[in-house]
């Protein structure tokens, strides 16, 4: 009886704690600083890498008038970008991407993950 009341207890502590994906988007704006030398969020224009303006919902390497790699577009194939590929991509875009040309090595903190995709779902909300 006494486990079942401390699972319950957790249960409830944990539901009390905002969703990792509920991320913040102004810290999200604070760690897209790390991508800004490639990429831009709040304009339709490329750089070394693509637009990520509208990036969640996207399909995978599709931004116009940007040259994605082989690598990359066989990877996207049928794919788009939400957030759960955003979670599985961010920490290791090589590593899940063999043959990328993106050179950028990841982020590791799961938070800063989860604020970058918010910032990246609305960029004016980090205003």
């Amino acid at each position: 009886m006494k486990m079942h009341c401390l699972i319950a207890a957790m249960l409830v502590a944990a539901s009390a704690l905002p969703a990792l994906a509920d991320g913040d988007a102004k810290a999200g704006a604070t760690v897209f600083k790390k991508c800004a030398a490639c990429h831009t969020a709040t304009e339709p224009t490329n750089r070394v890498g693509p637009s990520l303006l509208g990036v969640v919902g996207r399909p995978v390497a599709t931004f116009d008038k940007y040259r994605y790699s082989e690598a990359m577009k066989a990877f996207g194939a049928g794919k788009v970008w939400d957030e759960t590929l955003l979670t599985e991509y961010l920490p290791s875009p090589r590593a899940l991407v063999p043959g990328t040309i993106m050179s950028f090595a990841g982020l590791k903190k799961p938070q800063d993950i989860a604020n970058l995709i918010a910032y990246l779902k609305d960029p004016a909300a980090a205003q």
